[in-house]
């Protein structure tokens, strides 16, 4: 039977493989992280957030509470929302739900995420005096609701689900706090990078020093896993990747190890296909895959020793039931049979069918290897 588990960012479902038909969903879940062998799939768990809000439950919560930081700074509603998709799907994993962007404030800045437009931060960092008033972000003092819930969320799902909580990278939280939001194209991120990198260098090491720790508060606080989303890291060169992303979060990998070293971090970076041989000297045991890359090419690129998960296309869910299948079966035959998760390539779209999502988790739970 498979596993199912939330994507952190890991936007979608996914499938995990398990030691042995006997392990539970939880052990089945971080053995496939390991990259260890698993008899059967492990599906990972879409949250509302990262799922585009599947859920007709949480779109009746959205109305009550309209205010997205409203609902993902509250611990009772924190953990309603993370609990939704597992009590219909029940997946191997359960994910928190919460927002990349929620340690700002605790930085001194400011930033709120505004229907219909996204995230907007109030005051842009684009000058060296702006980045010198950025404080390290401290967990227990900013975002204590984060730690109650996921102390909650174990209680919740016992051994029945592994929980994970995730974190946004250094190079992705800096794009958004120099472009001021989302962009299409990432001119100021860019411009101050290639003609001030002294300044982004400065804030890229605040934002490592600071996720590090806010990993290691995660952690400590229930989360078996964190996914780390660097969803901006291929706006980058090869070479820019070098230099402005990937020596920070290789950073994070190597703090973390040092204070946990059996917690498996994942690593998502969307339309990564450009840069697949780079993620694994991060150091993160898995690389989150989204549907451009072939699964096959992408589990070659990424060696032996690095566990992957992805890649479903989420629009395949808006196909047949027979449709689904093939893709998933496809999927996980191209992944091979030992440490992978199976999920989507990103978040699942608004209008999919649940009964499609549901199938889903069916078929990946009674793929057998």
């Amino acid at each position: 039977m498979a596993t199912a588990c939330p994507p952190l960012s890991l936007p979608s479902t996914s499938l995990f493989r398990g030691r042995s038909a006997r392990a539970g969903p939880r052990r089945r879940q971080l053995t496939a992280v390991r990259c260890s062998a698993v008899g059967e799939a492990v599906v990972e768990e879409a949250s509302p957030r990262t799922a585009e809000e599947p859920l007709l439950s949480y779109q009746l919560l959205c109305e009550r509470y309209p205010s997205f930081r409203e609902r993902s700074e509250n611990v009772d509603l924190v953990v309603e929302i993370s609990l939704q998709p597992w009590k219909v799907f029940k997946p191997d994993g359960v994910i928190l739900f919460s927002d990349i962007l929620t340690p700002l404030p605790g930085m001194n800045i400011p930033f709120d995420i505004v229907k219909g437009k996204g995230p907007v931060i109030y005051d842009p960092l684009r000058t060296a005096a702006a980045v010198n008033e950025v404080r390290e972000f401290v967990p227990e003092e900013w975002v204590p609701y984060v730690g109650q819930a996921l102390n909650i969320l174990r209680q919740e799902v016992k051994n029945e689900a592994a929980v994970l909580g995730f974190v946004g990278a250094p190079f992705t939280l800096a794009s958004y706090c120099v472009e001021g939001g989302s962009s299409k194209n990432f001119t100021l991120i860019k411009k101050m990078a290639f003609s001030e990198p002294a300044i982004l260098h400065n804030l890229l090491q605040k934002f490592t020093t600071s996720m590090a720790n806010y990993i290691k508060y995660q952690a400590d606080n229930g989360a078996q896993a964190v996914q780390i989303f660097d969803s901006w890291a291929t706006e980058l060169s090869p070479a820019d990747f070098e230099e402005f992303s990937l020596p920070y979060l290789k950073q994070i990998v190597d703090s973390v190890r040092e204070t946990h070293p059996n917690l498996p971090l994942i690593l998502y970076a969307s339309g990564s296909g450009g840069l697949l041989e780079r993620l694994p000297l991060t150091g993160v045991d898995v690389v989150s895959l989204d549907w451009t890359v072939d699964m096959a090419e992408g589990r070659k690129r990424l060696g032996s020793n690095t566990a992957v998960q992805g890649n479903v296309d989420p629009g395949v869910l808006f196909g047949s039931k027979e449709f689904i299948s093939r893709r998933i079966y496809d999927t996980v035959q191209k992944a091979g049979n030992v440490g992978h998760v199976l999920n989507l390539g990103h978040g699942i779209k608004v209008g999919t069918p649940e009964e499609n999502v549901a199938h889903f988790f069916e078929v990946a739970k009674g793929i057998r290897y």
